[in-house]
């Protein structure tokens, strides 16, 4: 694995000719997934599915492990056991044995226990475990940005296609419904997307982190922004800063580049509550 340390190494002999490929590698991939995660994001938030988020998340590890014994690229493999348990999960809510939450945790620590046995067996010689876990950014390559890049754009048009629907189905389901969006569909779709997007994210910042970069920027921007378009817009852009910040520090001080990216939102996401907490104050007239 690449460390902070050793990529740090590498700048002053590339810092004469431009930015380190490396740097430059891991920046364009975190972009990537910020500007995805953001409208993701903000539909996670307003339909309070941040379980549902960390449980996609976890199950991705499980993924990786099947890759690793079937031999198959593990991206693929992610996605497709994302898909099925995302699949899973809207299947399962109607069910009444168990509180969604209580189902969702099951699930969650469930994948992700078998997950990190699975790869603990099968990937001795490859990436140790915490690289799943906490990500492994520095180690993107050119190949891994185009393709980012490409599922990125393809996930932005087409949750410019569903935004509508999926807007409306979730202010009011029911009414939705009634007015023929087709809601079901939409929101199948709106799952499978988190289900690519978290695929994405499992390099950039692990399977253990991945919800809260979906989380924290959209949280923040709901503190500002005055309509859904707004906060998705600014929550893309909080995620950019984060990676940009998380990435800076993780440079100058030798951190975990993941953690640092996440760290990075939630001290945005502070700063931002303090500001706009203080605003509020301010402004009564009492």
């Amino acid at each position: 694995m690449i460390t902070t340390t050793m990529w740090a190494a590498t700048w002053p002999r590339t810092a004469g000719i431009g930015m380190s490929s490396w740097l430059l590698n891991a920046l364009l991939a975190g972009l990537a997934i910020a500007v995805v995660a953001g409208p993701l994001g903000s539909f996670v938030v307003w339909r309070r599915m941040a379980y549902f988020g960390d449980a996609l998340a976890h199950a991705s590890l499980l993924g990786i492990g099947l890759g690793l014994i079937l031999g198959l690229p593990s991206g693929l493999t992610v996605v497709i056991v994302a898909a099925l348990v995302a699949l899973l999960l809207v299947a399962l809510q109607g069910q009444r044995q168990l509180a969604s939450d209580t189902l969702l945790g099951i699930i969650s620590h469930g994948t992700l226990s078998i997950g990190v046995i699975m790869v603990t067996l099968v990937s001795e010689q490859s990436l140790p475990i915490e690289s799943y876990l906490f990500g492994d950014i520095l180690s993107v390559t050119e190949q891994d940005v185009l393709r980012l890049w490409a599922l990125s754009i393809a996930a932005l048009v087409l949750i410019t296609v569903i935004w509508r629907p999926l807007l409306a189905a979730t202010v009011h389901e029911d009414l939705a419904r009634v007015e023929g969006v087709p809601v079901e569909r939409v929101r199948l779709i709106f799952v499978m997307l988190l289900a690519l997007m978290i695929a994405m994210a499992m390099k950039i910042v692990g399977v253990l982190l991945i919800a809260s970069l979906l989380l924290i920027p959209a949280a923040a921007a709901r503190r500002v922004a005055r309509t859904p378009e707004q906060m998705a817009v600014l929550a893309a852009g909080l995620s950019c800063v984060a990676v940009v910040l998380g990435l800076g520090a993780a440079l100058r001080w030798d951190l975990p580049a993941g953690p640092a990216v996440v760290a990075a939102a939630v001290m945005l996401f502070v700063l931002l509550f303090a500001l706009t907490s203080r605003i509020m104050n301010t402004n009564k007239s009492y």
